[in-house]
This record gives C-alpha cells, sequence and structure tokens, in this order.
C-alpha cells in the first residue's frame, strides 16, 4: 500500500481498494455487541452489490440514496455505491417522510436502500421516478419495476459464483476510477435550521482531501484501532471522522444501533477503548453540566480550587476520571457541529483534558478548521485546515466580526439542480460564503460569533450575537438550554428548565419564576445595555433540533 498522502485527490477508490486488500483479515465492521464483518467480509459484499447493479442497468453517475439508522449494512451499501462510481445520496434517518420522499426525488435516486423502520413512514407513490427500494436490513426487496432488479437479488450468489469460479481475493479488486479529481461523488442534503434541505454536491476532491486531513492529524488511528461511530452516519461530520477515513486505515468501526444516550455511549467507550472519539457539544457539555459543575459549585471545592497546589491535583483526578469514562485509549476528543459552551472549553483546557473543537461544514465535506488539543487557543476552533483558505470579511479582521468566507480543495461544487443558490453562496472572487460570523487573530486562529442569519440588530446599529448570550445562560442553574430572539426590537431569552434538577431540589413553580428571573439578571450584568434580555419564557419542552443536536431557530423566532 502506498503512502497515504502520496495518493492524489482524484484516488479515493483506489485507497479503499488498497486498504480492504490490504486488511483482508482484519475486523471491519460491527454493530455494537452485534456479529463483526471482516474487511474480506465486506469486499464480497460490495462486489455483490456491484453485480446487481450491474444487472439492474445502474450506469456510472446515477444516484443511489441511502436513509437508515447507523448499522453495519449501511457502510457496505455506502461503500458498493461510491467503489461501483455511482453517486451517494445518504438521507438522515431523522428527517419527516416527506422530506425523505422529496430528497429521492430531487436527487433523481433510482435505487434506495431504507431501513426498516425508514420504510413504515415512507410511500413510493410519492417517489414516482424511483425504480427500486431495497430493505438495508436484510437486503431484500421492498419495492421493483425492474424484473431484472429482482431476478438479480434473488440469484446474487449465483451470479456471483459465475463471476468468481475459482475464488474471491484481494486480486478480484478492480474500484471505480474518477475520470478527475472534481467529479461528484456525493449529494448530501443539509440538515440546516434555516428550514429548507439543499442538496450539497461534494466532489471526490473534497472526501480525499479530509481524508488525508484525518490521516496527518490522528495517523495513531490504523488497523489495530477501534471507533464508535455515535453521530448520524448520513451526516458529513460522523461519516467522514467516524467511518470512512478509518476505513481507509483498515480499523473496526463499531456501530451504535441505538439512539446514543450518555450512558450507552460511555459504556461503548468502556468496552470498546476508541482510538479517537468524535462529538457533538451537547455531549461533552452533558458531561461537564450534570457531573462537574455540581461538584466544582461546592464551597469547600472552590475553596481548594483557589490553592495552586491543591487546585492542580483536583483537576488532575477529574482529568483522570473523565479520561477514564471516554475509555481512556484515545488521542483526542473532537467536538464540533455547533458551538461549544466556553465556560466548560475554558474549564477543560484549565485541566488540559484532551479536547478540542473544529469547525466545518456539509459545504466542505466538512472540515474548515481545526488545531490538536494541546496546541489550541481556549474558545477558538483552530486554523485553516490543508489545501484550505480563509478570510473575514471586515475591515478589521483582528476586532470586527465579519463573514468567514473559505476556498480551497475540500469546498463543493454548488447545490443540486438550484443555480440561484449556489451562485449566492460563492462571492465574485471565488470564495465560498460560510453564513457565519468570526474574527481572526494573529496567528490564523479563527473565533467563531455566531450565525449572520442569527445576528440580531440593537437599537442604536449594534451587532448583537445570540449565541454568546445563550452560552451564558446555559450555565444558570435550573437551566438545560436557552435561545434568544427578537421579540418587537427586544430580545427574549425562551428557556427549558431542568425538570430533573428542579425536582430533586424541590423548586415550587413560583420559586422556579424567581430563581429565573435571578439568572436573567445575572447575565445581563455581565453585558452590554444594548444586548441585555428584557424577559423570558419557560419552554414546556426541549427545542426541536437537527441530527447534529443544533436548534432550529427559525421555528421559534417571531
Amino acid at each position: 500500500m502506498r503512502n497515504f498522502q502520496d495518493y492524489k485527490l482524484s484516488e479515493l477508490n483506489q485507497l479503499l481498494q488498497d486498504s480492504f486488500s490490504t486488511n483482508w483479515d482484519r475486523p471491519a465492521l460491527s454493530d455494537y455487541r452485534g456479529v463483526t464483518m471482516y474487511y474480506r467480509d465486506l469486499a464480497r459484499k460490495i462486489s455483490k452489490l456491484h453485480i446487481v447493479f450491474r444487472e439492474m442497468g445502474i450506469k456510472k453517475g446515477d444516484k443511489i440514496g441511502i436513509c437508515s439508522r447507523n448499522q453495519a449494512h449501511w457502510a457496505v451499501a455506502y461503500l458498493a455505491t461510491m467503489t461501483y462510481g455511482a453517486v451517494l445520496v445518504p438521507i438522515l434517518h431523522e428527517f419527516k417522510p416527506a422530506n425523505i420522499e422529496f430528497i429521492v426525488t430531487h436527487s433523481e435516486c433510482k435505487v434506495l436502500f431504507a431501513g426498516s423502520a425508514v420504510l413504515e413512514g415512507i410511500a413510493v407513490h410519492h417517489m414516482p421516478d424511483i425504480q427500486t427500494v431495497i430493505c438495508l436490513d436484510d437486503f431484500t426487496i421492498v419495492f421493483t419495476k425492474n424484473d431484472k432488479a429482482a431476478y438479480a437479488i434473488d440469484h446474487v450468489n449465483e451470479l456471483f459464483g459465475k463471476e468468481y469460479p475459482k475464488s474471491f481475493n484481494q486480486s478480484c479488486l478492480n474500484y471505480y476510477a474518477p475520470k478527475n479529481e472534481d467529479e461528484m461523488a456525493m449529494i448530501n442534503y443539509t440538515s440546516g435550521t434555516s428550514g429548507f434541505s439543499k442538496g450539497v454536491m461534494i466532489p471526490y476532491r473534497a472526501l480525499m482531501s479530509n481524508v488525508l486531513f484525518a490521516e496527518k492529524i490522528v495517523p495513531q488511528v490504523n488497523n489495530t484501532s477501534d471507533v464508535v461511530s455515535i453521530l448520524p452516519a448520513a451526516h458529513m461530520y460522523g461519516m467522514m471522522f467516524e467511518f470512512l477515513y478509518e476505513m481507509t486505515r483498515g480499523a473496526h468501526v463499531h456501530f451504535l444501533t441505538r439512539v446514543p444516550s450518555p450512558s450507552i455511549i460511555v459504556k461503548a467507550f468502556d468496552e470498546i477503548k476508541p482510538k479517537i472519539i468524535i462529538a457533538v457539544p451537547l455531549i461533552i457539555e452533558k458531561i461537564y453540566k450534570s457531573r462537574l459543575q455540581p461538584f466544582l459549585q461546592k464551597q469547600g471545592v472552590r475553596f481548594l480550587l483557589r490553592l495552586p497546589v491543591v487546585d492542580k491535583q483536583i483537576k488532575q483526578q477529574i482529568n483522570n476520571s473523565l479520561t477514564a469514562s471516554f475509555g481512556g485509549n484515545f488521542e483526542e476528543v473532537i467536538v464540533g457541529g455547533a458551538p461549544f459552551n466556553k465556560d466548560a472549553d475554558k474549564f477543560f483546557a484549565s485541566m488540559d483534558f484532551k479536547v478540542t473543537v473544529g469547525y466545518g461544514m456539509t459545504e466542505c465535506a466538512p472540515i474548515l478548521t481545526y488545531a490538536h488539543w494541546n496546541e489550541r487557543k481556549v474558545e477558538s476552533c483552530g486554523y485553516a485546515a490543508p489545501r484550505m483558505e480563509i478570510r473575514i470579511d471586515s475591515p478589521n479582521p483582528q476586532n470586527i466580526p465579519g463573514e468567514i468566507q473559505v476556498r480551497g480543495a475540500n469546498v463543493m461544487l454548488g447545490y443540486y439542480k438550484n443555480e440561484k443558490a449556489t451562485k449566492e453562496a460563492f462571492t465574485e472572487d471565488g470564495w465560498m460564503r460560510t453564513g457565519d460570523l468570526g474574527i481572526i487573530d494573529n496567528d490564523g486562529y479563527l473565533f467563531i460569533k455566531g450565525r449572520s442569519k442569527n445576528m440580531i440588530l440593537g437599537p442604536s446599529g449594534q451587532n448583537i450575537y445570540p449565541e454568546e448570550i445563550e452560552s451564558s445562560i446555559n450555565n444558570m442553574p435550573y437551566v438545560l438550554e436557552s435561545l434568544v430572539i427578537d421579540d418587537e426590537g427586544k430580545m427574549t431569552a425562551l428557556i427549558v428548565p431542568d425538570m430533573e434538577a428542579v425536582a430533586k431540589d424541590g423548586i415550587s413553580s413560583d420559586e422556579l419564576m424567581a430563581k429565573m428571573q435571578e439568572n436573567i439578571d445575572i447575565v445581563n450584568g455581565e453585558m452590554p445595555n444594548y444586548s441585555k434580555i428584557s424577559g423570558f419564557k419557560l419552554m414546556p419542552e426541549e427545542f426541536e433540533k437537527t441530527p447534529k443536536r443544533s436548534i432550529k431557530r427559525y421555528i421559534y423566532q417571531k
């Protein structure tokens, strides 16, 4: 197998082929506490699906959709589609049925692989152009207009035997080679917080550039490593760094097939001891708030933390405990997908816990910036990734926030069948607009201030970033999460109370309102006059979120 960094940006399928061949007898995929599939098994299943695609008349460039919870068969369908030369359309299974049906139709999918739970909600007659629907749980045909598809699925073992009459080994692998690095590999529909999904056209160069980036920052992941897949596999962040990169390294990926609650995640980490951990801020913040904050707020502990020697000892004990709860074998925890709570960030940095924050988006497949945990600056999300450039659209980029704009190998081709959105996404000189606001320091470290769409204009034209205020509110007692909205020229905080803590402390409804007002008063004391909260409202349930756990703000903004 060639040196990793010697592969061209068009050679992702070649890299996968070489990895499968090299790691033929090593474990590749497992459903958590389920059967393990070795790379030889994975290669065999891929080749069988290639035969089925060929018999069905699927051509290079045809679209194939995949929609299911995380499972090993999802990975098989994904890799078979890519290495055949068809265009992947991974669809988040958390999407509503109408959205799934729209994506399948809009992307012109000819084949849809779907899990049984997804199949219960969608209707084939709402997707008039689909030719074949296959249940991903067992690769059986649910619906087809193509007689050849039914025959191919029913006789795939017979067809496979004819194709490889003597044996099936590494020499049989011959995966599709893209014509150039700009060839489209995937259409990934954004989960988005703006209420509209757009089909991001991702070329091979963007996927390969992210794979090469991952090898550069965590070369410790190799063919003896185990990784737990927690995030939705169809989302670009989880897909790239919990699955695709690992396949190119010969690592063993364990899919958590159930909803990844903190208790299940901790148990899986303890058993599997993953080499790298990819997480959204919510997971880390829950640990900080539920396990660490109550301990740190105790009077005796607060006193001891003021003593330099004892402070260091306590933080080392906390660090050891946290490291053990994540399996104790990881290179670092990489947090991304949403803003990280600044107080939690500062605390983890103060105790040298191996956590870092990356910045990315679907349109960059996904990485834009990153820094290793031991070189990252607190509250920053690192510096530009290899083959990427970043600039701030501001007269004073180091002090005045402006839109973050990027260009480089990771950037998308555009939005599928949406020329207007594609044109709006790029500047006249070819930089992609992220829609995020930030500043960048002298060392190139990026500090995100919020979404340009979320920015609230103050009474005298001041720029107010609600995410910064929400971060402060979320650190207050009895607050689970919050959202700051523009309410007819005034700022209102929508707050979801932490009812578990409320019940534990026996807080009445009137007491809870008083506590929340105290919280708002404290937060307002830290804010300039133009960004003070004028009122708050308690919400009866958690905010509706995207699969990567970002709040769908557009639902709540008046």
